[in-house]
Parts: structure tokens; sequence; C-alpha cells
């Protein structure tokens, strides 16, 4: 099964130069290549390209000039809707999206970190992919006093975007341990269960200050990183 987005496709290619903007791969006061070619490369329709350069020219990340092209400006780039997403595939960042392996509402088991109101928790499986690569595994424990059900379509994006949206739910702030691990037992066929790679665990805060979603994520080290800038 190919991975899936619920974004709007010129939303996933506006987030996917926010994401190159952010690696230094496109740089302040650089022009962008002409649409046209910009639009072939992407494999997308010049009219989708502009409509994603029209929301980053309404943020202020994009100043058209008239008769010389789209030229980058040195915006704020920290409400992307991947801004808490570090991982990038060895190549650059690559487009994030996922494909929901299974979520259920149960009893929080006991070798997670203390977080939340509830003694249940939603905890979410899924497979994520950078430009329709298989690159990690994730497992979100996210309290079970924020919703009593989750939309699952929602779930193929930013899952902060949905808790914000959908939930009234803010994620102000997150602390990452990163080390290595063998993938889970749960693993599909891309990630056999035997293999080693890297294991970030986070703690994610809300608006009122608490530890509302704990995670694991495994992510193949031969196909993405996890990185991190500091500005």
């Amino acid at each position: 099964m190919q991975s899936r987005s619920s974004l709007p496709l010129y939303v996933q290619i506006s987030e996917l130069l926010i994401r190159e903007m952010s690696a230094g791969r496109l740089l302040a006061g650089e022009r962008l290549a002409p649409e046209r070619d910009m639009a072939v490369e992407m494999g997308i329709s010049v009219g989708t390209l502009r409509k994603a350069l029209a929301e980053l020219t309404r943020r202020g990340l994009i100043e058209r000039r008239h008769g010389s092209g789209n030229y980058v400006l040195q915006g704020d780039l920290a409400g992307a809707v991947y801004s808490f997403f570090r991982l990038e595939r060895t190549q650059g960042p690559g487009l994030p999206t996922a494909r929901v392996l299974s979520v259920d509402r149960m009893e929080k088991p006991v070798d997670l970190p203390e977080f939340g109101a509830s003694n249940l928790a939603h905890r979410i499986r899924r497979l994520r992919f950078l430009d329709g690569l298989p690159v990690a595994l994730e497992e979100i424990w996210l309290d079970g006093s924020y919703a009593q059900r989750l939309n699952v379509n929602a779930l193929l994006d930013s899952l902060y975007l949905y808790y914000k949206s959908g939930l009234g739910l803010w994620i102000v702030r997150a602390e990452d341990r990163v080390g290595v691990g063998p993938f889970p037992a749960w693993s599909p066929e891309e990630f056999p269960s035997f293999q080693i790679g890297g294991y970030v665990e986070r703690q994610s805060w809300s608006q009122d200050g608490a530890v509302a979603e704990v995670s694991r994520t495994w992510f193949d080290a031969e196909k993405a990183r996890y990185v991190a800038r500091m500005t």
C-alpha cells in the first residue's frame, strides 16, 4: 500500500519547500527555478505549484517579482506543519506522509513514563514515508482524556496539526532522546523485526504544561537521519 496524505497537494508542496528552506537548501535571496521547470521536476501541474507558491507568499516566505521570478525570503518557519518532524532523507529533507497501521484505545502500559490525567491512552501506530520511501515506524500514545475517539483519516499527516484543529490541544514543546534499537515485533514487511535502527523516545507538552503524549520512533538509518537545527 502506498503512503497517503489528507493534506491538499499544493499544501504538501508548500510544506516540502519549507523543509528545503529549513535545511538550508533554499537560502534567503535565492531565486527559484522557473515555475514550469519546478513543476516538471516535482511531477505536478503548474497550477498546483502556483497555489503552493501563493501560500508561501501569503506566509511571507516567498516574494514574487514581476518579470524576474520567485525569491526566497528570510521568514518565520516555526509555524510549518512538520516543524516538529525531525527525520530527513540522507539526500535531503523529503516530503513526509504516513500510513496508519492501527489505532486502539487501551490502558497505558507500565513501561511508559507517566503522562496525562487518564489511565487510558490512544495508541497510534504508523509507517512513515519520505518522498514515498518507507523510513520509520511510530508508536504514539496520546492521553485518553483529550478525546473518546480519533479521526483515523486525520492521522495520515501531522498529528500536532490534528491535535490543534480537532482536539483543541497545542503541543508547545517536545523532548527527544535518540539512540539505537531493534524494530518492534509488529513491524510490517518494510521493517523486519530483527533489524537494528535509530530510535527516538519523545515526550510532548501541551499548552497547559502537562505531558500530553509520549512516542517511540524507529527509523532506518540507511534511508533517513534525525536532524535538529539550532539558530
